[in-house]
Formats: structure tokens, sequence, C-alpha cells
């Protein structure tokens, strides 16, 4: 079953976009556009278990890469070759997919995560949790599950995010018609899989990558430099003043300066 997609600009894609947890690829939309306006198109890619794809029975990175990876040679030729740009989970991903697959990526963008175990993510249990709180059958209107996940959730940026999840599509056997649309069940019992990094062993990927970091963020430490050189060897750091995990909600202006510096270097 094929990824869904959403084409941002005209003519052949040149930069892919790959989401994090809990998000979808219209997350990325702003950015996309603005790329566009400077003849880069993208290709938002919403991620298995994730907005308008497919569900899976289990959460395989290497998997993803892979499914990727013959969508892109499936949409774009046996001469595909894109700029790469993924977040968070997305990142993992997108990494994974250039060392599995470096005839596919031109250049390869992660945005504040790291080749290594995100215990960071352990932090989205409550999120989790509430969001499995809901009493789906009872609401009757959007307002209500953002009122009452503001019980566990007190920022409203969070809730909206979480929210943009929960489809309001009536059906048989479903009253009201409210569903989440991401398969909350598999990745809330699978957290400790989405903040792993699997086994790569000895590979590398030669292209030039960008490895962009929220200054407020905790994803990126020292200690993962090292091994973020090995596996890239091309790789050049750079932190984003004031931005947290979510790099591209926060500072959405230097985050594209970074990326439209990045795309136009030869």
């Amino acid at each position: 079953m094929a990824l869904f997609t959403q084409l941002i600009g005209t003519g052949r894609p040149q930069v892919i976009f790959l989401h994090g947890l809990f998000g979808r690829g219209k997350n990325w939309a702003g950015i996309a556009r603005t790329l566009s306006q400077h003849d880069h198109p993208s290709v938002l890619f919403d991620l298995p278990n994730h907005g308008r794809s497919h569900w899976t029975g289990t959460f395989d990175y290497a998997a993803m890469a892979d499914e990727l990876a013959a969508e892109l040679r499936l949409r774009l030729g046996s001469a595909a070759a894109v700029t790469l740009v993924g977040h968070s989970m997305g990142g993992k991903v997108a990494m994974l997919l250039a060392l599995q697959h470096p005839e596919l990526v031109n250049r390869l963008a992660v945005i504040d995560i790291a080749p290594d175990i995100s215990y960071q993510v352990i932090s989205s249990v409550p999120l989790v949790r509430a969001m499995r709180g809901l009493d789906l059958e009872r609401l009757e209107r959007r307002g209500d599950a953002d009122r009452i996940l503001a019980e566990d959730v007190d920022d409203p940026a969070v809730r909206q995010f979480l929210l943009q999840n929960l489809k309001h599509t009536r059906s048989e056997g479903n009253r009201n018609g409210w569903t989440w649309e991401l398969n909350l069940e598999l990745l809330g019992d699978h957290l400790e899989e989405v903040a792993a990094w699997p086994e790569v062993g000895d590979v590398s990927y030669q292209g030039p990558t960008l490895w962009i970091g929220g200054e407020k963020s905790p994803y990126i430490r020292p200690e993962h430099h090292e091994r973020m050189r090995q596996l890239f060897p091309r790789v050049r750091l750079v932190w984003i003043p004031g931005a947290g995990h979510w790099v591209h909600a926060d500072a959405p202006e230097a985050l594209t300066s970074e990326l439209l510096t990045f795309l136009d270097h030869r």
C-alpha cells in the first residue's frame, strides 16, 4: 500500500520531508512552500501509522526506510536522487535510508535527532495516556477533546498538535464518528522502539549532511558527535537559537534559511 504524499510546488521533486512522532507530512507544508518559491519542489510523506498512510503490526525503522526507498524508486524512477529532510523519528528514517540506499540521496538534513537512543521519547507516555483516556464515543465536538486533554496536557500548542490526528468520520458502529487517524495503540505500546536506534554495522553515507539542532532541545548531546561523524563524515552541525525540539514550529524562518543555503550550495 502506497504511503500518502502531498506535492508542494511544480516539477520533479527535489526534497522529501519526513515528520516526527504523532506528526504528519503537512506539518512541513509552510517550509516546503517557501522552498518551492526558490525552485525546490517537495514531497511531504505521511510515514506508516501516521496521517493517511497505512498501519502496520510492528514498529521497525529499517522496514520504514526500505519502504520509503521503494516508494522513491516507484515514483521517481531508477535515477531518483533527492534531498531528505527528516525530523525526530523521521530523522532516524532518513538517516537509515541514506545509509541503506545512498544512491537515492543527494543530500541529507537531520533535524534535532541523533543516531542513538532518544530517551526523551519516554516523555510522550503522558501524552499517549491522555489521548487514550479520551472517550471518543462521548465526544460531541473537537472543543470537548481539547478541554478534556487540557486536564493532562497544559500546552495548547501540544494539544493542537495531537488533535490534528482526531478525525470526525461517521461510520456504522461509531455513533459520534470520532477516531484517531494515527495508530495510537501500536505507537503507544512501542515507544521504546521509537526511541531506539538500530544496529547498522560498519557503513557510512558519504554525501553532504546537515545536522540541525534546537538550542534548547536535549535530543542532541556531545556524546553523539563522534558517532554522527562516523556514519556521516561530511556532516555539519548547526544550532537554531531559541528553538526546542520542534525546530520547524519554533523557528521556521531560521530553519528555512539553513535549508535553502544547504540546497543551493554547490
